[in-house]
């Protein structure tokens, strides 16, 4: 049984691995794609990532308990239009079940921009993170970004290696956890913020 509710009342839809698209519809082989991504590559240890464990220790909680979701946006949406969509989708976030608990800290939603291009990825996605991290971190988000090319932002144990490499340009929501510091460090407001969440020790 799903834990939330998939469509908003503005008629925004989530998807996850106990609810995926009509079969045979565009947005059904982007969600599997994303999922599949997540599953073999997120999950997995990489020879270039310069530590042991996985590319990304939070993704495999929160699929096994549901907890990994994905909206699919067709078409060429600019800046603003996906900045007003995703914040829409912060907002949304934050009623999800489950709102508390241990459980909750395993919550994402992934916003998924299929038709996005090489030349509109860095404006589109990278742009919009840059522009909305703060709205995030405020209230104690993270706001990634992952697309094709990839951002340009290196592994924190070898900066040489593109973990946020994706076959498909997406956003991400996440609860900011406390490995997260070394992506607040450099903007004093941030750390402040996360300071306040997790203290200073």
């Amino acid at each position: 049984m799903l834990t939330y509710a998939g469509v908003d009342s503005l008629g925004l839809h989530l998807y996850s691995g106990s609810d995926l698209p009509a079969e045979h519809s565009p947005e059904r082989e982007t969600v599997e794609t994303i999922l599949q991504w997540a599953s073999g590559y997120l999950t997995n240890p990489h020879e270039d990532l310069g530590r042991n464990g996985p590319v990304c220790p939070f993704v495999s909680a929160s699929l096994r308990k549901d907890l990994f979701r994905v909206a699919v946006h067709p078409g060429t949406p600019d800046p603003d239009q996906v900045a007003e969509m995703v914040l829409r989708y912060k907002d949304w976030f934050g009623t999800l079940e489950p709102t508390e608990g241990a459980g909750a800290q395993f919550k994402t939603v992934l916003i998924a921009f299929p038709d996005l291009d090489d030349d509109a990825v860095g404006e589109v996605i990278d742009g919009v993170q840059l522009r909305l991290k703060p709205y995030f971190v405020a209230d104690g988000l993270m706001l990634g970004q992952f697309h094709q090319l990839p951002p340009e932002a290196g592994g924190l144990w070898n900066p040489d290696f593109r973990p946020l490499h994706a076959p498909v340009a997406l956003l991400a929501i996440r609860h900011m956890v406390r490995s997260d510091l070394p992506f607040l460090i450099d903007e004093p407001a941030f750390v402040t913020q996360y300071e306040r969440i997790f203290g200073t020790s």
